[in-house]
């Protein structure tokens, strides 16, 4: 499509979740990648403007650059449908299956479908016991959560109680998940196309909030280095835990390799990061397109249903 042809486009950026930092600095970039190309964008933020705002602005399309929360739970996607307004992305099913981490492993096992084992944590029940059948270490997990936020490596049955804590914060319900010890990989769609993998390297305890977007000394090792046969099985694997979802447009899956070199997928991310720290853009650089080529990309696929 020619940039005059999506007409006046809203970029969703902000919103009320832990993650509005993000979202804000993934929007922005957005929005001046979309406009050098001769986009008629607008930033839009919700935690700022109510729906009123929203159909009185009139917006043809949306880009939903927002992340967690009301933004990439299946809420926003819903208020899109009701307006009519295609937007970017998964739909609103999808969207909520792919926040919600439990949902996502049912899904995922009841498709035959390798995630790592896991239990929902009792807010009075016998952690201790939880750990015992799972095995350390473990990782504790806020289940509606993204951005690695409220998220722990447990080492010792001790220290549930602390991550418990911690990840009720984000959402009420918390689990705990046997963890991988080897290499992770992300997996970035985008529509029909599986992008390269990318390797992640980071000298903390694990790919967490600091990592992701603060630190510089995280590795992004790209190629994966991975034999070709093996990254086209796990690409394969990705398209696969992704449509299992329903989700379409564009996204990310992030995967580890165990100990025996076998795959557990951890997680899908419906609307991911854009900013300079942020995965996809990277691994479609690696093919050949730019930030603004593939701003486009995602923008053409909007739709509604």
């Amino acid at each position: 499509m020619k940039p005059g042809e999506f007409g006046k486009v809203g970029v969703l950026l902000g919103g009320k979740s832990a993650e509005r930092e993000v979202s804000l600095r993934s929007g922005a970039m957005v929005l001046a990648a979309l406009r050098s190309r001769g986009v008629d964008a607008h930033p839009f933020d919700p935690a700022e403007h109510g729906l009123d705002a929203m159909m009185d602005a009139r917006f043809d399309r949306a880009f939903i650059a927002l992340h967690g929360r009301f933004g990439e739970d299946g809420t926003v996607q819903g208020v899109l449908e009701w307006l009519g307004v295609p937007y970017t992305g998964s739909g609103v099913l999808a969207s909520a299956l792919a926040m919600d981490k439990l949902r996502t492993k049912l899904l995922w096992r009841a498709s035959g479908l390798p995630t790592p084992p896991y239990e929902i944590l009792p807010a009075d029940g016998d952690l201790r016991a939880v750990a015992a059948r799972l095995g350390l270490p473990l990782m504790v997990k806020p289940v509606c959560e993204g951005s690695s936020l409220g998220m722990s490596k447990v080492r010792v049955a001790g220290g549930l109680e602390e991550a418990y804590a911690l990840a009720v914060n984000y959402d009420r319900v918390v689990m705990a998940e046997k963890f991988i010890e080897g290499p992770e990989l992300t997996v970035g769609i985008l529509g029909d196309e599986v992008l390269p993998i990318i390797k992640l390297e980071t000298p903390r305890d694990f790919y967490d909030y600091q990592a992701k977007y603060v630190s510089d000394d995280t590795r992004y090792i790209l190629p994966c280095g991975l034999p070709p046969a093996r990254e086209r099985a796990l690409q394969s694997l990705s398209r696969e835990a992704f449509a299992a979802l329903g989700c379409r447009g564009w996204g990310r899956v992030d995967l580890m390799l165990d100990a025996a070199g076998e795959p557990q997928l951890l997680e899908v991310n419906t609307a991911p990061g854009m900013t300079d720290h942020s995965l996809v853009p990277m691994a479609a650089r690696a093919v050949g397109l730019s930030y603004e080529d593939l701003c486009l990309r995602i923008l053409e696929a909007a739709r509604l249903g």
